[in-house]
């Protein structure tokens, strides 16, 4: 398939996109703006596609997926951990509109310049952006709405949940399961579990004592 439209269409009809918001996300967030030249011809295909530096970029469905279980809203403060080529930034970018900010955060120096360009073709404006990842996993001392993962942990990060404002989630996959976490205003923690995916692995450093 090499239409956007009819792609985006086909994930709609297959019930993989519900969300108004995320419908639109998808139809204004063209990827084929967020994939090297060499694999353009296989944007419209519901597969992963490399994105240089052994990282892919996800399949459609898999993206779809995730932001369901995020439910970003328009206005919110939203953190993109492992933002790669920059695609699913500016989906939620595109989802909070002016009145939200969208921080994505890449680990790799070369994808995350590569991110960087892709975005600045969205012209979103200053409250979007894509900034190389520190020592720390996210960005301790801030707190967010939402935040997503777009990569494989081998733990749950307990860091991230103070990452989180109340009634927060965060979407995160934890080696073939994707987890769904919300955080109440009591502070508890509550968990979702969907097994059966697969993604490259996040890196990160752990912050120096």
């Amino acid at each position: 398939m090499r239409d956007h439209n009819r792609f985006i269409e086909a994930l709609y009809l297959k019930n993989t996109i519900r969300s108004p918001q995320i419908l639109e996300a998808f139809r204004n967030i063209d990827r084929v703006h967020f994939v090297p030249e060499a694999v353009k011809d296989e944007v419209y295909s519901d597969v992963p596609l490399p994105i240089g530096e052994e990282q892919t970029i996800s399949q459609p469905s898999t993206v779809a997926f995730m932001l369901e279980l995020l439910e970003p809203q328009r206005g919110e403060k939203i953190l993109d951990i492992g933002s790669g080529s920059g695609w699913t930034t500016a989906l939620l970018c595109d989802i909070v509109g002016q009145e939200g900010s969208v921080l994505g955060l890449e680990r790799l120096e070369g994808l995350a310049a590569f991110g960087k360009e892709n975005l600045a073709k969205m012209d979103f404006g200053g409250q979007c952006r894509i900034e190389k990842a520190g020592n720390a996993l996210g960005v301790p001392g801030e707190t967010f709405d939402r935040i997503l993962v777009s990569a494989s942990s081998d733990m749950v990060p307990e860091e991230l949940f103070d990452q989180l404002n109340s009634d927060g989630v965060l979407v995160i996959p934890i080696g073939e399961v994707i987890y769904r976490f919300q955080k109440h205003p009591d502070g508890q923690i509550t968990q979702e579990a969907y097994p059966g995916f697969r993604f490259v692995p996040l890196v990160y450093n752990e912050k120096p004592e």
